[in-house]
């Protein structure tokens, strides 16, 4: 078994080796070697990674990626961002700490070269979860993307270039948690402990929750939230108005009309733009991910 492995490790060392030397010609023609540049410059100059580059900056990575290191980045092109939906993109764009997560997602502490990473099972990256690695034949996998071109040189690390953008596992936390965790939805913690929901969502579902922040909330007349939370009934009515059965992704919300909620009246789904509402109410953050479902962050309470 060890034998098989070690020949699988050593036709994609060689298959990887080729494109490495591919990249490395097409390159010869600059003034300045890649090696020169750390690997924010190298990735810059590449002209293939304007979208990460811009996500870099957005989540206050750049300086980071620009220090000694060593790093080793698996870099996603501007086509396989281009794959992810806009709506998810906006998402993280506005969210400073998911970004950084997915993004930390793609880079592991060290320089690992390309014959160092087919030798692994895994690789742990600065987010803090562990990338897997797989070999078939010459083609080398980490996690859900292929590595296309090998061993771009920096001088504080490596990039290995992939086809897709790596997302990071799903939560460990249920929606009711990951919702707590998040701070920014205190009034729908309460109202759906008051509605005996909370065990509810935190059961097995899945569910897609479009969810109200606490700004969204504070948009609620006083005297209609004091009414509701008086009004058992109605509250329910009005939160699972809020909640769909099933994992329902941004992609797919995106092509719908509407959905219908556990409440059983169906909410309008409008997407223009690249902007999705549901019931009137705009989508603000997408696909946060919970061990029994997604919620999707919502700027508007959805009233029934």
């Amino acid at each position: 078994m060890r034998r098989i492995r070690a020949t699988i490790a050593l036709l994609a060392v060689a298959a990887l080796a080729t494109a490495a030397a591919g990249a490395t010609a097409a390159a010869s023609t600059t003034s300045k070697s890649e090696g020169d540049k750390n690997i924010v410059q190298t990735a810059l100059a590449a002209g293939q990674f304007n979208t990460l580059a811009s996500l870099l900056t957005k989540a206050g990575l750049v300086e980071t990626l620009s220090t000694s290191g060593p790093y080793t980045v698996f870099a996603p092109t501007d086509a396989a961002f281009a794959k992810v939906p806009k709506a998810t993109l906006d998402a993280l764009a506005e969210n400073p700490a998911q970004l950084k997560s997915v993004l930390l997602y793609h880079v592991v502490l060290g320089r690992v070269t390309a014959m160092d990473v087919v030798k692994l099972d895994s690789a742990k990256t600065l987010e803090g979860r562990s990338l897997p690695i797989s070999v078939a034949g010459t083609s080398v996998k980490v996690g859900t993307a292929t590595v296309v071109t090998p061993d771009v040189t920096a001088s504080n690390g490596v990039i290995h270039v992939i086809d897709s953008v790596l997302i990071p596992p799903a939560a460990s936390k249920n929606i009711v948690k990951t919702a707590v965790a998040a701070g920014q939805f205190k009034t729908l913690a309460s109202l759906l402990a008051k509605a005996g929901l909370a065990r509810t969502l935190q059961a097995k579902g899945p569910f897609t929750v479009f969810a109200p922040t606490d700004a969204a909330f504070a948009k609620v007349p006083k005297a209609t939230l004091a009414a509701l939370a008086k009004n058992k009934a109605k509250l329910r009515a009005v939160l699972l108005y809020h909640v769909v059965k099933g994992k329902v992704p941004a992609a797919k919300v995106a092509t719908l009309r509407s959905v219908k909620t556990l409440n059983g009246q169906r909410v309008a789904v409008r997407a223009t733009g690249g902007r999705v509402t549901v019931g009137g109410a705009r989508v603000i953050r997408a696909n946060v991910a919970a061990s029994n479902g997604v919620i999707h962050v919502v700027n508007k309470v959805l009233i029934p």
